[in-house]
């Protein structure tokens, strides 16, 4: 029989746990003195703060969202398309239809739930994977999208929208834009629940396992439409956001969207609670992201930096968060060993 690897050092141990939990809060601290060093003028000031938290206030709620479907090892690839015609449906309704705009976001939270809740009984009840399932579904969205805008810009009156509903998105408080305290809200939320309530330990299981979840008694379909509904529910909240923020109603937008929400779920999987998709891990991420972009933009790079900086980032994300979870399962594999040697070694010798 072969000797366990031997323990590692409590030193050697306290280094891996520091840096898979607060590596990337660190690079991100690290980024902001480089840029801050680099564009001392610009990039350190209260209004490109307030710049920053205000436009990544949307792709980071909408990143929030698309954590609590990972949380169950499933991914809803319709967020981006959702996001569309939730802001479309707002306008439409407030525009077009003279609806009162605190009903009109609440009808579209609420079908947000609803949309999210369909994702969640197609993927379970329909045996679809995640990823085609929702593709399917995105595209209808897509669809409807085109269908109520007719293809063109949903634009107000010369009234314009009502300053009460604009100012959802542009007003601030004690001097920082009210969208980044929607995401601290949401952040705050969504950790709660998964990290301290029985639904997210249900909802981790069943991630992590979905056989033993079901060996247990968890019931792991209806889990997993709540965590789809939830996802659904917040990017509702986003549609709304983003109908405050652009003020017009345009089938375009929302697939832009997409991917940075996907980078900074999975890339948050890596950090904070490493190996599990998580809310700080997302919030920490989606700072990552703001800040890169924030930076190499007033650095002057082209249009195309963008978009190859999010698809570096997610390939990085996906990769850190294999090694991640190959080394928790090596972790847990050698301590299993390592208890068995000592029981070994502590139990009597059989006599002849």
């Amino acid at each position: 029989m072969t000797n366990p690897p031997p323990p590692r050092s409590l030193a050697d141990r306290l280094h891996g746990h520091l840096l898979g939990t607060y590596g990337l809060l660190t690079l991100a601290a690290l980024l902001f003195l480089v840029f801050s060093l680099a564009l001392p003028g610009t990039f350190p000031t209260r209004d490109n703060i307030s710049s920053i938290l205000s436009n990544q206030s949307i792709p980071a709620i909408l990143a929030l969202g698309a954590t609590i479907p990972i949380a169950t090892g499933k991914f809803d690839l319709s967020i981006g398309y959702g996001l569309g015609l939730a802001h479309v449906m707002v306008m439409q309704l407030i525009v077009n239809e003279g609806w009162p705009w605190p009903l009109a976001c609440l009808t579209v939270v609420f079908g947000g739930v609803a949309a999210g809740a369909v994702n969640g009984v197609i993927v379970e009840f329909g045996q679809i994977d995640s990823f085609i399932a929702t593709l399917g579904t995105g595209s209808m969205m897509y669809a409807c999208t085109g269908w109520i805008t007719d293809g063109t810009r949903i634009v107000p009156g010369p009234d314009g929208l009502p300053v009460s509903f604009t100012d959802v998105y542009d007003s601030t408080f004690l001097g920082l834009p009210l969208p980044a305290y929607y995401v601290l809200v949401i952040t705050a939320v969504l950790w709660v629940v998964l990290e301290r309530l029985p639904l997210g330990r249900y909802l981790y299981v069943i991630g992590s396992n979905p056989r033993a979840a079901a060996i247990i008694g968890i019931p792991t379909r209806t889990y997993s439409v709540y965590a789809f509904a939830g996802s659904g529910l917040v990017v509702g909240f986003a549609g709304v956001l983003l109908a405050a923020q652009q003020q017009t109603g345009n089938p375009s937008v929302g697939l832009d969207y997409l991917l940075p929400a996907f980078v900074g779920a999975l890339l948050g999987s890596t950090t904070i609670r490493p190996g599990r998709a998580n809310a700080l891990g997302t919030l920490v991420a989606v700072a990552v992201l703001a800040v890169g972009l924030a930076g190499i933009g007033q650095l002057g790079a082209q249009f195309w930096a963008t978009p190859l900086f999010n698809g570096g980032t997610l390939l990085i994300a996906v990769g850190l968060a294999g090694y991640s979870a190959r080394r928790r399962l090596r972790s847990g594999a050698t301590a299993t060993r390592r208890s068995l040697a000592d029981g070994q070694a502590q139990s009597p010798r059989s006599r002849p």
